[in-house]
This record gives C-alpha cells, structure tokens and sequence, in this order.
C-alpha cells in the first residue's frame, strides 16, 4: 500500500477516537471501544479498501481473541469472589500489618512482587484481576489499585506467561532465543526498577518513594538480575517467574530487617475472623500458583488438558490496494488447560476449602458469588469485544503496518533507536498483548533495522520491551482490573493518569535503545 500522510492519518483514526474518548471525554470502554470499532469498520471498507470477506475474516479472529481474554476475565472474577466472601483478601491486608505497618512497602510486596510473580506463571490481565481488589482491601481507592497493579507488572511480561512473548519473538524474526534474550533481558531488568518506582509514588508520593529507595534498588537488583541470568541460560520461560521468587523472598527479609524503617508492630486479630489463620487466606494464591506451575511445566499433564483446541481456519484475504492476510488458523482456545480453566479450578478448589473450613456465612453463597461475577463482567465483556475487533480490523486491512511505516521512514538510522520502543508500545496498547504486538511489528522492526544497519538484537529488545511495558496501559487491560474493583464504566479517568505515569518507563526504555544502538 502507499504511505502518504493522508493515509498516515487516516490509520490512526480508530486509535486516536478511542484514546480522546476515553482520556478526553472520560467515556467507559465499552462506548469509546465501540466508536473506535465503527471508525475502523468505516475506514476498512473504504480508505483501505477491504471488502465483506475481509470484515467477516477480521471479526471472526477478534471474536477468538476476546473470547480467550474474557475466558480469564470471568474466571479472576470466580476467583476473587470466591476468596473474598471467605474474607480471605480481608485477611490478607490485615497480616501485611504484622509483617510491616509500612503502606508503601506493603504496596511493593504486593503490587510490585506478588503481582510479577502472576504474570510469570499466568498474565493475560490474571495479576492486575487478583491483585487490584487485594489493593483496595488495604485501604487504597479503587483507581489507585488498577493503576498500581498494571504498572508494577510492566517488567515481566515479555518473559512471564512462561515466556510466550519472547516466543513469539524469536518465531517471527527466525532468530534463537540465545542471541536476543541478553539485550532484551537487560532493559528489562532496568525497567523492573521504574515499575517499582512507580508503584511507590502512586502508593505514598514523593515521601514514601524516597524511603523506599533502598528497598527499590536491592529487590529491583535482584528481581532484574536473576530474570537476566534465567533468561541468558536458555530458561526464558521461567524468566519473569524466577525473578519474582528471588524477589519476594528478598522482599519479605528486607521489611523484616533493620535496613527497614518501618514499623513491624502486629495489628490486633479480629475476633470475627473464628479462627481463620493467614495460611488458610492464602491457601487459595498457593493452589492458583500450583495450578499454573503444575499445568505448563508437566508435559503429560499439559497434553490431557490440551486435548479438546477450538482453533478453527480462516481463509486469505486481501484489500484492493493489494493488502493481504494470508490463510491461517484463528487463536488457539484450550478448553480444559487455557488460563482461564485454570483459575476456575483454583476457584473452584478454593471454595471447597473455604466451605469445609466454615469460611461461609450465606448458604446460597455460590448463586451469590455468580451473580456478583455477572454484574462485574458485563460492561467489560462489550468493552473487550469492541476493542480485539478494532484492532483486527486495522492489522488485517493494513492500518497497523502503515502507522509503524510511518513512523520507520520518516526517521534516519540515526534517531530511529529512539522511536522503535514506541512502535512495540503502540502495538501492545491497541492489542492487550506483547505478543500481539512482536508478531505484527517484530519482522518490521528487523528489516528496518537491517536497512539501516543497526543491530537488530537491540532494536528488537526496544520492541519487546516496549510492548512489554505499552501492554499494561492497554484499554483491553485496564478494563480489566476496573471490573474486579467497581470501576466498570468508569475507565477513562484511570487511563488517563496511567498514561501520564506508564509513558516513564517507555521513554526510558527508548533512551536506553538508542544509548545501545549507538554504542553497538
């Protein structure tokens, strides 16, 4: 297709329309996902020039990818209100006070550590669904529990979901995992330190990032180090994963030492609790973990429950400015071992548990639980689906690939490194998905960079990097964590300040691409 700025524009209707709704207007994701969608159905079939079969192709593969979104979507909800009418997320923050009275430490212990360690063995928007309602049971509002949760897990995503990013990296680009993963693994282990960061100004401001400093820098140091070391040693699956165990084992004997200075004084017991211990509350986090290590890293067990895949074809499909998707399958949906089953399991366990443990006042407590589920997840379920079908649409009619031409051929070699993390940034915001993002964009980034005669290992780290971090700023994603925490509807004002704290990493991770580039 032919670049012009016209064309250019045009490409980036659908995306600025839902960006100026949202952070603009203030509308929920579910109003500005459907504009955005509407402007990009316009816009394929006329600008770009798709016809019906393209539409049909588009919406049939979104359709896919929303349903493997709202599978997790549904059951985090199961999840949570399953632990939350046992009063085990109540528990939970009140021990953090016996562990330490610090709020901003115990905001990194949570939404920093915990939630990284979701995202290595889960992801898929699982961590910000845990963990932002864990959030608001200590005492946080509910925009500061989304915001918290997404950006304190910005840094593993490209290794975490046991490396499926990266995977799909190294499959697109035909280069091994050996000769990307170092530079990828070391501006990602810089970036953990900005998450954390983050997560502590957003927790107790200026005064309580300052006194967190030392904490940020050995647990970030060791989170970042040990991902790196996993990373390089042919581990990248477990990458994210390993880095947040080091992490919360370092995490937890810091506040414990006297390198912390607050307090460590033990909060009274509640006398409603009858009994309930901490091992019990986060019984149903270990059984989730469990699962999730259990399901990917046991081959036979993998097999059986990957046995039933709805993975149906779609065919080839092309614009009539010669645009074209090839023939392919749709996303991958594992009945019975996607994420999603996996947290009903975890939940269903979990209420099992709770029940026989006596954790349940209301004898209709199951009905109770799903009708929570129901009215918690319809307004995201419009949102997810308006958002994966305009981003469908713009990848299969070519509006994605020319919004990155654009950006690629208006720069030199020179200032390029700077731009490329923005690309994968751009990528994984419209998508929800790192993965997403180094599939459309990672051979474009590759070619460039040959073109240009940069090194590719780096300019493909700012990609992933990039998108690891552009990912959690997503609508799709954000969407998300509103729904566990009452904020359905209610979007807009969280992305808006996201963006206004999420960019940092990003415009980080640019200057360290181009300080790489020009020294490779």
């Amino acid at each position: 297709m032919e670049l012009n700025v016209v064309n250019w524009l045009l490409a980036l209707a659908p995306v600025l329309t839902v960006l100026l709704l949202m952070v603009g207007a203030g509308w929920g994701g579910g109003r500005a996902g459907s504009a955005g969608f509407l402007v990009a159905l316009a816009l394929a079939m006329t600008a770009f020039g798709g016809g019906a079969d393209l539409v049909l192709v588009a919406i049939g593969k979104s359709i896919l990818l929303a349903i493997d979104v709202l599978y997790i979507v549904w059951m985090a909800l199961f999840f949570y209100n399953v632990t939350n009418e046992a009063g085990a997320v109540g528990l939970i923050g009140r021990s953090l006070h016996r562990l330490t009275s610090d709020r901003a430490a115990q905001s990194l212990l949570i939404s920093w550590i915990f939630v990284s360690l979701l995202q290595g063995v889960g992801g898929f928007g699982v961590p910000i669904a845990v963990v932002a309602p864990l959030l608001v049971g200590l005492g946080y509002t509910a925009t500061q529990s989304v915001i918290m949760a997404s950006l304190g897990h910005g840094w593993a995503v490209t290794f975490g979901s046991l490396g499926t990013s990266f995977v799909a990296l190294t499959a697109v680009t035909g280069l091994p995992g050996e000769t990307l993963a170092h530079e990828a693994a070391v501006v990602l282990g810089f970036s953990c330190l900005f998450s954390g960061a983050l997560v502590a100004y957003a927790s107790a401001g200026w005064s309580g990032f300052r006194r967190l400093i030392p904490m940020l820098l050995i647990v970030g140091a060791t989170m970042g180090w040990t991902q790196w070391w996993i990373a390089t040693n042919g581990i990248w699956t477990l990458g994210s994963t390993s880095g947040a165990l080091a992490g919360a084992l370092v995490g937890v004997a810091y506040v414990l030492s006297p390198l912390h200075r607050g307090s460590s004084k033990r909060a009274p017991a509640d006398r409603g609790e009858r009994g309930r211990s901490l091992a019990l509350a986060l019984a149903a986090y270990v059984i989730l973990l469990a699962l999730a290590f259990s399901a990917n890293l046991l081959e036979p067990l993998e097999q059986l429950l990957d046995s039933i895949l709805i993975q149906p074809d779609f065919p080839a499909v092309t614009t009539s400015f010669g645009w074209a998707a090839p023939a392919e399958s749709g996303r991958a949906i594992s009945v019975f071992g996607h994420a999603g089953a996996i947290l009903f399991y975890a939940g269903l366990s979990a209420f099992l548990m709770y029940r026989a443990a006596g954790c349940f006042d209301s004898p209709s407590v199951w009905t109770d639980i799903w009708r929570q589920v129901k009215r918690s997840a319809l307004k995201t379920t419009i949102a997810i689906f308006a958002l994966v079908a305009m981003a469908s649409l713009m990848t299969h009619s070519g509006m994605t690939q020319m919004i990155a031409r654009g950006i690629s051929e208006t720069f030199g070699a020179e200032i390029y490194p700077l731009f490329a993390p923005f690309i994968g940034a751009l990528g994984a915001f419209m998508t929800g998905s790192n993965a997403n993002s180094n599939v459309v964009f990672g051979a474009l980034q590759q070619e460039t960079a040959t073109l240009l005669t940069l090194s590719a290992p780096v300019i493909l780290a700012g990609q992933t990097a990039g998108a690891s971090l552009g990912s959690v700023l997503a609508p799709a994603k954000i969407i998300v964590g509103c729904s566990t925490v009452g904020l359905s509807g209610q979007e807009g004002p969280v992305i808006r300040r996201m963006l206004m704290l999420g960019l940092i990493p990003v415009v980080f991770v640019a200057l360290f691409t181009f300080a790489r580039s020009s020294g490779a």
